[in-house]
């Protein structure tokens, strides 16, 4: 990155002409994330209100670009994972957040069930164990409080105060049990969000999250980890006067889960009167369904 030539551009911003604005704000943004220092250093430098603005307007706009470019490639990768598009939502809304603190304290997690956990274990025993640690030694707990604030589906505010919403706590749970091999994926439950316990054995391979047979049982980390059966949800849906399609009671893909996030996020931020970022998330929902409707 040429620095002199930024400078050079970043002093044309408050022209009046708005052809050499425009042309000048098109050049800045191609050069990505790396100016936004540069913006910054500039924004904090100058005492004219309107030449702020388009700074700001101009750093927001490059911190979009720059998540809806990384989540685009997240969701074609095949090996896309809950973690990483979790962490993409939140950067939305903290562009510096680093994946440091959020690694070491899922490995920390990861450690302690990984020492109570041994291959004599019947399933649900090893849910017994990963409830035990994730919600009593650690203490992770759903956020009924304040079920509408928006840090419940951010990663980073859910492993800082430990409280989060239903699908936060059910990626947080799945990314540490499949990072311990364990058959654990998440279900797009309606007005709920769950996991699924499969048996490897049951059914062939490549029927495995296609066919409920599979499904040894579901956990609900809304309500520290109870386990329960598909009778349940029938009832649930029943009682929400839903009808049971076969999405509802399988796993789901990883583009599900974190379109899910997102559409709950956008929800709990225009509750919040946060109606800015809600259509910036609104934007990354569309990417996101735009998968979905290309598989479909």
């Amino acid at each position: 990155m040429d620095k002199s030539y930024i400078h050079s551009l970043i002093t044309l911003l408050d022209d009046p002409d708005p052809e050499i604005f425009n042309a000048v704000s098109e050049k800045i943004i191609t050069q990505g994330i790396t100016v936004v220092p540069l913006l910054e250093g500039a924004w904090g430098s100058s005492d004219s209100r309107i030449f702020q603005e388009r700074l700001e307007n101009l750093i927001q706009t490059i911190q979009f670009n720059t998540v809806a470019n990384a989540l685009t490639q997240w969701k074609d990768s095949e090996s896309n994972n809950l973690l990483e598009g979790a962490v993409l939502v939140a950067r939305l809304q903290f562009p510096d957040l680093s994946l440091q603190p959020i690694e070491l304290e899922i490995k920390k997690l990861q450690k302690d069930i990984w020492l109570e956990i041994n291959s004599n274990l019947t399933a649900l025993e090893k849910v017994r164990v990963i409830n035990h640690v994730i919600f009593t030694i650690h203490k992770y707990e759903p956020n009924t409080s304040n079920f509408f604030l928006p840090g419940n589906h951010l990663i980073n505010h859910v492993v800082e105060t430990k409280r989060g919403g239903p699908i936060m706590l059910a990626i947080l749970y799945a990314e540490i049990a499949q990072r311990l091999g364990l058959p654990i994926s998440c279900v797009n439950l309606p007005k709920n969000f769950v996991l699924a316990y499969q048996d490897r054995y049951r059914v062939p391979a490549e029927r495995k999250g296609k066919d409920p047979e599979s499904i040894l049982f579901y956990i609900n980390p809304f309500n520290n980890g109870s386990v329960f059966s598909r009778n349940e949800i029938e009832l649930f849906l029943s009682r929400q006067q839903l009808e049971p399609k076969p999405e509802y009671f399988l796993p789901c893909a990883n583009t599900t889960t974190i379109s899910q996030l997102v559409f709950n996020l956008i929800y709990s931020l225009e509750r919040n009167g946060n109606r800015s970022k809600a259509n910036e998330y609104k934007k990354l929902l569309q990417i996101l369904e735009k998968d979905g409707e290309e598989q479909g």
